[in-house]
Parts: structure tokens; sequence; C-alpha cells
């Protein structure tokens, strides 16, 4: 199916068009959004998508869902930039808005479209939900200038209409919709459509540097820095990420101008730097286990899982990673780990005593190479002996090396400080590895 845009047809590009793809604006719409309901991960992860096909995102919009709010930040959105793409209100309810507000934005009309309706209905065939097909069949009705995108995972398919040089993009809002229409779907049709840049990204990770101060020694070299490239500063417990960006037409001498700037910075960051092609610490700690060839296992109280959490977030970390185990009550560490019922009422459960005791049961229970313990008061309560909330200790033993580390973080609220003790263990064990060649 194609469809006239004025002059030429959908597919047909004039001169403008070819240029025009240097930004995008994204709109969120939903109310359940604004309430703080729920937490729009979409925007994030279309950003990223983006950004690989040389695409960046210059503004989010989070607005309610009314068609003349809608119609209002497309106009907005308009003035930015000549690709808009949005998520969310769309669906067989009365308060999805954003098809409405599409037809009175572009002065289209609403039609039926068999072709959706038939990928519709073997959709809810294939699942045995054929029953609620007429409830669904407000799906099929599209707008007559628009280019469909089917979903394969939902009821609402992605509509993509072009107007004047103008790109509009709507998509639903959940998450696992999302994510393989863009990924699938969106991010192959606006490349090859599209002349663009390659883009090429390079994450060194620096730790035990103060941002402020990692600003000040890299001045020079960020001031010098090629015009074709970009540098962000981006913060995570302790350690900071230095993302390079570069973007141009050829991807190999990308590739050797970001080698080129990355050795201009080891002399002046030298121990600092964990690793120079790395995003997540859990990723980078694939790398360092699977190079060294050693296993792992956690035995984790105040941190609730999160550190096995991150560990297993990697594909391919039943490799190394053999078994945590959450000894939150305090007599689990007793029973399990073999920590003694005298030496946590002497030098109570939120210690390095206990901390390297819960690290030598994991190691000796999992048989592995590496083992971490975590143990403090996450909060807003205190435990059984009073502990100071926002303390914990956390051991590192690798074969027969230990080292045991106390944080004090009273300011986090408990979920951010299980992220946060979580993530400065992994990254510990790393620097453990490169300083002790472990």
């Amino acid at each position: 199916m194609r469809f006239a845009f004025g002059n030429s047809e959908l597919g047909t590009r004039n001169s403008e068009l070819e240029i025009f793809m240097k930004n995008a604006v994204l709109i969120t719409i939903g109310n359940e959004v604004l309430s703080g309901t729920t937490v729009d991960t979409n925007s994030n992860f279309i950003a990223k998508e983006l950004s690989k096909i040389g695409i960046s995102v210059s503004q989010i919009f989070t607005i309610s869902d009314e068609i003349e709010i809608i119609k209002n930040t497309l106009q907005n959105a308009f003035q930015l930039t000549d690709l808009v793409i949005t998520t969310g209100g769309l669906g067989p309810t009365k308060d999805d808005k954003t098809k409405k507000a599409f037809c009175e934005f572009f002065n289209d009309e609403i039609v039926y479209d068999e072709e959706t309706f038939q990928h519709l209905k073997t959709r809810l065939q294939r699942i045995g939900r054929l029953e609620i097909i007429e409830r669904n069949r407000e799906q099929a009705m599209i707008l007559s200038k628009a280019k469909v995108f089917q979903n394969h995972n939902g009821t609402a398919p992605s509509l993509m209409v072009e107007d004047n040089g103008k790109i509009a993009i709507c998509l639903p809002g959940v998450p696992y919709e999302v994510k393989p229409l863009v990924k699938d779907q969106i991010i192959p049709y606006l490349q090859k459509e599209f002349e663009s840049n390659f883009l090429k990204i390079r994450t060194v990770s620096v730790v035990n540097y103060p941002e402020s101060l990692l600003s000040d020694a890299l001045e020079e070299w960020e001031l010098n820095l090629p015009e074709n490239f970009s540098l962000s500063y981006l913060p995570i417990a302790n350690r900071v990420k230095l993302k390079l960006t570069a973007s141009g037409k050829d991807l190999e001498v990308l590739e050797n101008q970001l080698e080129e700037e990355i050795s201009k910075i080891r002399p002046l960051l030298k121990a600092h730097i964990i690793s120079e092609n790395g995003d997540k610490i859990e990723e980078i700690l694939h790398d360092f286990l699977i190079s060294r060839n050693l296993t792992i296992s956690t035995a984790e109280s105040c941190t609730g899982g999160e550190l096995s959490h991150l560990i297993t977030s990697v594909s391919g970390s039943s490799n190394y990673f053999l078994g945590g185990i959450c000894t939150y009550q305090t007599q689990k560490k007793t029973e399990i780990l073999g920590v003694s019922e005298e030496l946590i009422q002497e030098k109570t459960v939120v210690s390095a005593e206990v901390a390297q005791a819960m690290s030598l049961g994991c190691q000796k229970l999992f048989k592995t190479d590496v083992a971490l313990s975590t143990t403090g008061v996450a909060g807003p309560n205190s435990d059984e002996f009073n502990s100071e909330i926002g303390t914990v200790f956390y051991s590192i033993r690798v074969k027969d090396f230990e080292k045991t580390f106390r944080l004090y973080l009273p300011h986090l609220e408990r979920k951010d400080f299980m992220n946060f003790v979580s993530q400065k263990v992994l990254q510990d064990l790393i620097q453990i590895l490169i300083q002790e060649n472990l």
C-alpha cells in the first residue's frame, strides 16, 4: 500500500528530506507517566537506538492524553526538528487519543485497513484470544496517509505520517511492544530511506577520580577533540563513564580516530581506567572473568539479591556465576554460611568480621574462585543491633586474597542504596583483579 503526499509518493525523497535526519523529538503520551505510576523507559530506549544511526534526540516531552495538548506539542516539536516519534495513547479504549490527534493535526481521515485487521485477527487466533477481535477492531482504523508498521506483540500498529517534509511516527506505549517495533522495523526503515552518518561510540570507565578533577585533567584534550567528536561525563557510583562519540561517512576512519584519542588520555589517567570499551560494570566484569577463567558466587544481605541480579543480567554469565544466596535473616548467616553466633554477638551483624566470614562461607559453599558478600542496613529502619542506617561492609575474596570495604550512605533511599553498593562491589572487584594481577 502506498500513499500520496502532495505531489510525491511515500518512498520518493526530495533533496530537503535527504538531509533532514540530524535530530529527533520524542513525545511520551500518558497520564500514568505524569502521575509517576509508570516510568518512561521507552524514551531512553528509542534515543539509544536512534543514536546508532546518527540521529540525536534534541528534546523529550511528556504530556497528558488530550487531543489539543498532543496537537500543540506536535506543533512545537516540528519547530525543532523534522522527525517526531510519539509513544502511548494508542488502543481501543476511549482514553487513547493519539490517532485522533494525528488525524486532526495532519488534516487527514481515519479509514478501515483490511490488511491490519487480518494481521490482528491472525495474531489473536495464534494466542487463543479470537473472542476479543471485535473489541479490537478499532485498531484496524488508520490514517489514510499513514504507512503501517504491524505490531507482532500487541494489537495497536505503529503509524508513520509524512507531510511537507515532516515525519511523525506514533508507537504504542507498552515497552515490550515498542522495542521490537523500533529495532526491527522503524530503525531499519529510517536507515534505508535516509542517508545518515555512521556513529561510533567508545566508553572509557574511570574510577576513583572525582568528576570535577577529571574534567580539569582532561580539559586541554577535550578542547582539542575533532569537530566530529562529542564527549559526555556519565557518573555512576564512584565511576565516571567517558562516552566518546564520533560521526562520519567512513567507519574505519572513525574507529582509528577513536583509538587515537583514547591513546592520548591513557597517560593522563593511568591506573584509574578499568575499561576502554565497556558501558555497564557487569559487562566489564564479564570480560574480566571470562579472560581469567574465574568463577564467582555471592552471599548477600543488605543488597537483597541486587548483586547477583547485576551479574546474571549479562548473557553468558552462566559460564562463571555458579550461584548466590541471600541470607537476609541473621540466623541464616550462621546456618548456611557458617558464620559463628559468637562472632555476630561480639562484632554485630554489620561488621567487617561478619562480611569476611560470609564471603569465606560463600566460597566454600559454591567452590568458586571469587566470592562476594554484603552486610549492612539499607533503612529506613535499623536492625536488631541498632546499627547505623546507611552503613555497609562488603568482602571481596579472590582465591586466597581477601579485602573488606566499608561504606556509609545514609542519604540514599533503600533501592538506590542497594544499587549503589552492588555497583561499587563489582567495580572494586575489577580493580582488585587489575591491581593484584589475579
